[in-house]
This record gives C-alpha cells, sequence and structure tokens, in this order.
C-alpha cells in the first residue's frame, strides 16, 4: 500500500524527510481512539448507504482484529506506515480487501486526528481524576488520623503562628480539588466531536455527525468545519491544568523536602521513596519528592511547546499540529506516575508530632497577645505597636512572653493585666482559629467531612 497522498507525485520523498514527517513513533498509542473512532464512521457510512452491510460488518470486523493485536503487541509496523491512520488502514486492507478504502470517504486525516487525539485525551482526564482522588483520599486518612496535631505555621519559611498538621495537609486536598475542577471543566470542550469537518470544509456526504458524536460519547459536535480541523486550545487547556497540577505537587514536594530534614524533622520520608548515597551510607535522600518538584519544568515546558506551536498558524490545518502530541503524551505520562507516586508518599511518610510540638514557640503567640488587647479596648494598629515592644524587650532580656514578668508589660501599657498570660498557650490559640476556613479542630474536622463527601465515601475506606 503506497502513500495516501501519493498518487500525484512522481518523485521518492527524501529519506531524512520521512524521518523528519513521520509520527508512527509516537502516535501509534492513538490505535484505540483511532480504531473506534473509524468503527463508529464505518456506521455513518453505512447509514449514508455508502457502504453496504456485509462491507460495514467486514470493516467491523477487522478493525477487531486490528484492535486485538495492537492490544496483544503484535501489530507490525511497516515502513510505509508513516501515522497511526495510515498503519490502521493499511493492517485493514490487508485483513478486508478494497471494503476498507471505503472507509474513507468524505474523512480526512484532518478531521481523523483530531478526533482520535480527543478520544485519547478524554480517557485520560478520567484516569487522571481517579488518581487525583487517590491522592485527596490519602491526604484526608492522614489528616483525620492526626487531628490533634499542632505545628508551626509559616510564612516567608519563618514561625508565624500555631495551626494544626491537618490544617496543612488539608491546604493540598482543596488545592487538588481544583485542579479536578479544571480538569473536568477541560473535559466539556474536548468533548467536541470534530469528526465530519473532512480536510477544511465539511463532509460531502450525509453524514449523521450527530449519531456518531453519540456512539463515540462526544457531548457536542463541531460548529466550523475550519475551526474543527485546527482546533488545539483543548490540548493547550489540559497542558495549562497539567502544569499547574504539577506546581501544586512540587509545592507540597517541597514542603515535605523540607521537613524530612534532620532540622526540621517533622515527618520522615518511607523508604520504598527514598534513596541512598553511593559515597555516604547514612544518607536517606527524598528523591520521589524532588523528582515530583524537578518534573515541573518539563510540566511547563510541555505548555509552552503548544503555545509556541500554534501561535503562528493560518487558519484550517498545518502540518505544524503534529507537535501537540509529543507534549500531551509526556504530560499525561508523567502524571500517571507523579499522582500515585504522591498518594504512597503520603500515606506511608512517619508523621514526628513530638517534633513538631518542641519547634513552638511563644513568638508564635504575639498575635494572641495584641488580639487580648484588642479586648480591652485597645485599637488592633496600636495594640500591634504595643505587643511589637514586648517582642523586642523579651528578647533584649532573653526571656519568652510566658517568661517575661507582669512589671515588664506594664511598664510598656497599664492595660496589660495579669490574665494575659492566659492567652498564650498554643492549643487555645489554634482553638481560637474557628471560623470555617480556621486551624481549630472543629473548622478543620469539618474541612474533613466535607472532603469525604465529595470523594463519595468514609476516608477511613479510601
Amino acid at each position: 500500500m503506497g502513500k495516501l497522498w501519493g498518487s500525484r507525485f512522481e518523485a521518492q520523498t527524501d529519506a531524512l524527510m520521512e524521518q523528519f514527517q513521520d509520527s508512527i513513533g509516537f502516535d501509534q498509542r492513538l490505535y484505540r481512539a483511532d480504531v473506534l473512532g473509524s468503527r463508529a464512521y464505518a456506521h455513518a457510512l453505512h447509514r449514508a448507504g455508502l457502504l453496504t452491510a456485509d462491507e460495514c460488518q467486514a470493516i467491523e470486523h477487522g478493525l477487531d482484529q486490528v484492535l486485538q493485536e495492537f492490544e496483544a503487541r503484535a501489530f507490525r509496523i511497516a515502513k510505509t506506515d508513516e501515522d497511526i491512520h495510515t498503519a490502521v488502514e493499511r493492517r485493514l486492507s490487508e485483513l478486508v480487501g478494497s471494503a476498507a478504502g471505503k472507509l474513507h470517504t468524505g474523512r480526512s486525516r484532518n478531521d481523523q486526528v483530531a478526533t482520535d487525539t480527543r478520544l485519547y485525551l478524554l480517557e485520560q482526564i478520567d484516569l487522571l481524576d481517579r488518581l487525583l482522588s487517590e491522592v485527596q483520599g490519602a491526604i484526608t486518612i492522614r489528616a483525620e488520623a492526626h487531628l490533634g496535631v499542632i505545628m508551626p505555621g509559616y510564612t516567608h519559611l519563618q514561625p508565624a503562628q500555631p495551626i494544626l498538621f491537618s490544617h496543612w495537609l488539608m491546604a493540598y486536598f482543596w488545592m487538588l480539588q481544583r485542579d479536578r475542577d479544571r480538569l473536568a471543566d477541560s473535559r466539556k470542550r474536548t468533548s467536541v466531536l470534530p469528526l465530519g469537518a473532512s480536510a477544511l470544509a465539511g463532509n460531502g456526504f450525509p453524514i449523521d455527525c450527530d449519531a456518531v458524536a453519540a456512539e463515540l460519547g462526544f457531548g457536542d459536535t463541531a460548529r466550523n468545519s475550519l475551526d474543527a480541523v485546527s482546533d488545539r486550545d483543548f490540548v493547550g487547556e489540559f497542558l495549562f491544568s497539567a502544569a499547574l497540577l504539577q506546581t501544586h505537587l512540587s509545592r507540597l514536594a517541597e514542603d515535605l523536602i523540607i521537613w524530612s530534614t534532620p532540622s526540621f524533622g517533622f515527618i520522615e520520608i518511607d523508604e520504598q521513596y527514598a534513596t541512598g548515597s553511593s559515597i555516604m551510607p547514612q544518607k536517606r535522600n527524598p528523591d520521589a519528592l524532588e523528582l515530583l518538584r524537578g518534573k515541573t519544568g518539563r510540566m511547563n515546558g510541555n505548555l509552552v511547546t503548544i503555545l509556541t506551536v500554534l501561535k503562528g498558524t493560518p487558519s484550517a490545518y498545518n502540518k505544524d499540529f503534529q507537535e501537540d502530541k509529543e507534549p500531551l503524551f509526556d504530560a499525561v505520562d508523567t502524571l500517571r506516575l507523579a499522582l500515585p507516586v504522591t498518594a504512597g508518599v503520603i500515606a506511608t511518610m512517619r508523621v514526628r508530632h513530638r517534633r513538631m510540638e518542641e519547634a513552638l514557640d511563644d513568638g508564635m503567640l504575639a498575635t494572641e497577645l495584641a488580639d487580648y488587647l484588642v479586648t480591652k479596648g485597645v485599637p488592633f494598629r496600636e495594640s500591634h505597636h504595643l505587643v511589637g515592644q514586648v517582642v523586642r524587650l523579651a528578647e533584649a532580656r532573653g526571656s519568652t512572653l510566658r517568661t517575661l514578668a507582669l512589671e515588664a508589660y506594664r511598664g510598656i501599657d497599664s492595660r496589660f493585666g495579669e490574665d494575659l498570660y492566659g492567652v498564650l498557650d498554643h492549643k487555645q490559640a489554634v482553638l481560637r482559629r474557628s471560623v470555617p476556613c480556621g486551624t481549630s479542630p472543629s473548622a478543620v474536622k469539618a474541612q474533613i467531612e466535607r472532603a469525604k463527601a465529595l470523594l463519595g465515601h468514609d476516608a477511613g475506606s479510601i
């Protein structure tokens, strides 16, 4: 079987040009989508009277065999197979003869590849959503199990205020929930059938596009054939969602990398997700987390690739669009590994709650002291200023807020009373933050219950 487009050419394609343009090396993973799309299109041709019942059945059976060969890794790529569409049609022709030549009636590789890519991505989005929910499940389990653990909260990586460890964990649950929402939203725009657009002007035969969309599970059909064959917005949108998701994983990884160091010692990474050193026997390196962080550069690069490919393309299909596959596939492959690894790290890490509690200091209670003055009628801006003086005095005397004498407090402002020492307590500081988004045990428990409801089951059964 010669090239699908080769009838008006006399010269052979240059060997390097073949290598430069052929995409079969990476787009063969679209085999399932290509077979499913071709089967649905055969049904459409039959309904339009362009295939007999016998021809349609033969094509169906042939496509089933092609799919089986791919699934069994028995499919053999031929030298003439420049892309997955050529490969499937060539093998189908070997299996069913001339009927295979009718399958391309009214169809172009332009609308075919757009359909294949969308079908593939719809399946991957659903898979990634499930993997994301598993990470969220691991987070929820650990948050519920450690609800009473207090740790330092940080801004600028400097000790700020006491928070619950569970509150920190749940922050990542909600980041990942936004990632799931973004994927679900992008799925709607991915689920638009371009088949029927043909090369650019639309199909010249009475193809029932709505029926094809229904068979393939698309939610809508394309409105404009020029746009349909050139639209790669859905790829860009997915790659943005993937890059932001990987950024969230990177932030989580960075926290855990820092906290797993002996200087912090808040958590310990399980040996399943750590490596050693070839020269330093004592090392336990958080390589899984470092890779989660490092993959972010790769994901950002994938997004930049598709945006750059698209920016200069004129209307309708251009060969540039072939460059959408590798960044898309790479992003999917990366997340399909990164998400289970993240879930594993969270599920197996050791939480060293005593080290967290030991890291709490009186300085984190300065805001409690400022709030205490507010209850005495002092405007917060003034109370902030007064407590700043207290902190400076305590540091100068080598004291803490709790050990600084009452006389020293009253020397700064007479409204400090003996009851001030009652607010200088980390547990009370956490309990006071009881707004719905706060770090109090009741607020965090409510977060966890809401998270479990979103996941659709009890965290303990995840």
